[in-house]
């Protein structure tokens, strides 16, 4: 929480227990994808998968163990359909420094924090949201064959 030097910090509670999930996939070359979802499921999972996989064709995936990624009967029969051109490795349980995306939502809540004005509502956050990763470009400061060959021990990208 913001609040000027000297003055004591109000917070406003709605009371509202909305929520909003933005999924994320960035390529070697840059090109990237966010879409935002009300739930996190295996069936929204799903449907980022395909609209990721649609853009970039033959891909490799590093997953995080997530129930929705792994123990849903429909992502596993998609990934094991395309496993031609969808390949997944799975990153370490509990290990989110191996994952290239944590680095964008480091990004994104540093960013969005600095806010001036921070949004009252869900309906102001989803768009606000979307809005950031619509317009953010991550790959000129992230350089994920380095991140992943030289920080996290993985070779032959």
């Amino acid at each position: 929480m913001w609040a000027a030097k000297g003055i004591r910090p109000i917070r406003v509670v709605s009371g509202a227990h909305g929520n909003t999930v933005v999924f994320g996939a960035i390529s070697l070359d840059g090109r990237q994808i966010f879409r935002q979802y009300d739930t996190f499921n295996g069936e929204t999972f799903l449907d980022f998968l395909k609209k990721t996989h649609r853009k970039f064709g033959k891909i490799y995936l590093f997953l995080d163990k997530a129930r929705q990624h792994h123990k849903t009967k429909t992502v596993t029969d998609y990934l094991t359909k395309n496993r031609k051109t969808l390949r997944v490795r799975w990153i370490p349980t509990a290990s989110p420094e191996f994952n290239m995306m944590e680095e964008c939502w480091r990004e994104g809540e540093k960013d969005l924090c600095r806010l001036p004005v921070f949004p009252t509502t869900l309906v102001d956050l989803k768009s606000i949201l979307a809005k950031y990763y619509r317009t953010r470009r991550f790959s000129a400061r992230l350089d994920m064959k380095k991140f992943l060959m030289t920080n996290r021990g993985f070779t032959n990208l």
